[in-house]
């Protein structure tokens, strides 16, 4: 059999679209009808016809497709793709954080439960971190669960930022140590960071920016040689895109065991069984539909 065809061969017979985040494997990417970030794949799986999403990445990810397409069957092929990151954050902790803080609004990165998304004021992605912190009319703001995108948003904005201690394992074990070496032995790369690695590693970056901008800057720019700051993942449209450009990853191994636990016959079977079906409660649902919708409702050049 051969598996690749037949997914998309059930793709059809379904009526499903196949979601893959930047961070899954090649042959996934391969043959997704979307790839991209988390949110911008919820957003294009909201305006397709097809009644059922199979999203390919980890659990966060199935719910705020289901938040924002709730008349719709949410696959999650693998049931145990967590993420580390968004599990630091409980939406009982935040309650907590905010009665010390009473008043004060609450950003919540995408990367994060239904349950704290309906916690927070105003969702953000990596992309657009910084403009949403600048929307507010207020001199502070609680920032969960990432400490190190809210570390970047502060350099950016005129506001107290308190941080949850939260992180992405992946990212934060980059060190400043192994991105000199890699300057040191490749001086003509440039280096592009995720702003998810630590504050001493964005120091060096030469450019900063989400998944999405790194395609985008590495497809207009005239460098052939790059050190790539986020998960290999990216490897697979970076290489596809820029045949003729060189990519060196920060470290050995930069790879989400979460994201690559999904696999083609991971995909086959929840197509076969329609399964993982993934759900949100209604009231929870609509309150963190709210904090999405004001975060799209923020100019994107603002």
């Amino acid at each position: 059999m051969d598996i690749k065809k037949e997914i998309r061969r059930l793709l059809k017979e379904k009526d499903a679209v196949l979601l893959a985040h930047n961070y899954q494997i090649d042959d996934i990417q391969e043959i997704a009808d979307f790839t991209g970030d988390s949110l911008g794949l919820s957003i294009e799986a909201s305006k397709v016809k097809n009644k059922t999403i199979v999203f390919c990445g980890v659990h966060f990810m199935a719910e705020t497709a289901y938040i924002l397409s709730p008349d719709k069957k949410v696959l999650l092929p693998e049931i145990d793709a967590g993420c580390p990151m968004a599990d630091m954050v409980t939406a009982e902790g935040l309650r907590e954080m905010k009665k010390k803080y009473p008043g004060v609004p609450v950003v919540c990165y995408v990367n994060s439960s239904a349950e704290v998304k309906a916690e927070s004021d105003i969702c953000c992605t990596s992309a657009n971190a910084v403009n949403v912190v600048k929307s507010l009319d207020t001199d502070k703001v609680i920032f969960v669960p990432d400490k190190n995108l809210g570390h970047y948003v502060s350099r950016f904005v005129d506001k107290e930022i308190i941080l949850w201690e939260g992180y992405c394992p992946i990212h934060n074990r980059v060190t400043k140590k192994e991105i000199l070496e890699l300057k040191e032995k490749y001086p003509d790369a440039i280096f592009v960071a995720h702003p998810e690695c630590p504050p001493e590693v964005v120091d060096l970056a030469d450019h900063v920016c989400s998944t999405s901008g790194v395609y985008k800057y590495v497809k207009e720019s005239d460098n052939k040689r790059f050190i790539i700051g986020t998960e290999e993942g990216v490897g697979y449209r970076l290489k596809k895109e820029n045949p003729d450009k060189e990519f060196i990853f920060a470290y050995k191994g930069f790879q989400c065991k979460n994201m690559k636990k999904t696999t083609l016959k991971k995909i086959y079977d929840a197509l076969i069984k329609e399964q993982y079906v993934i759900t949100v409660d209604e009231v929870i649902r609509e309150k963190a539909l709210k904090s999405i919708k004001r975060m799209l409702d923020i100019p994107r050049n603002f």
